[in-house]
């Protein structure tokens, strides 16, 4: 069934739009959510990755740490991003390389090989919180306080 994607409770709070959400309710999904969270205590570079890709996979996933984003269970998905980037990097040279008007067929392939990794690429990057966008899902506005209303003001508004 399609729907919207669920939000963290602090995002949902921190919009303001928690009031249908008991107080009751809102330690229940509290609690569950920091139990799916995971710990972040084994975030270590598979072995089956390249050194340099270490190197790129112990870089992002510090970042990450920091932002309390990524937990052990999110290493796998970080390596196989790394390893669809390398790819993706791997094949522009050898398109750029290839004439089209000589060797369509090559040309086409390749094309369509790099195009399928640049789309893995992104969806391994939204799932990660790499991109701004799924990293603004997940933060939490800032709330103003708000100044304590007159009588007037509570009576009538903006109208005043």
């Amino acid at each position: 069934m399609a729907g919207r994607n669920k939000q963290p409770l602090t995002v949902i709070q921190g919009k303001g739009k928690s009031k249908h959400i008991t107080k009751d309710e809102a330690a229940k999904r509290a609690a569950h959510e920091e139990k799916m969270r995971g710990n972040n205590d084994k975030v270590i570079a598979p072995k089956y990755l390249l050194k340099k890709q270490k190197l790129e996979f112990e870089k992002i996933a510090e970042e990450l740490i920091a932002l309390d984003i990524i937990s052990n269970l999110d290493v796998d998905t970080l390596a196989r991003y790394i390893e669809a980037k390398t790819e993706y990097q791997r094949l522009g040279p050898v398109i750029r390389k290839l004439n089209p008007l000589k060797d369509l067929e090559a040309y086409t392939k390749l094309s369509r090989t790099r195009k399928q990794l640049s789309d893995e690429c992104r969806s391994y990057a939204s799932d990660l919180g790499l991109t701004i966008t799924s990293r603004l899902k997940l933060v939490i506005p800032s709330t103003v306080p708000a100044e304590a209303k007159t009588e007037a003001e509570k009576r009538f508004g903006n109208r005043l």
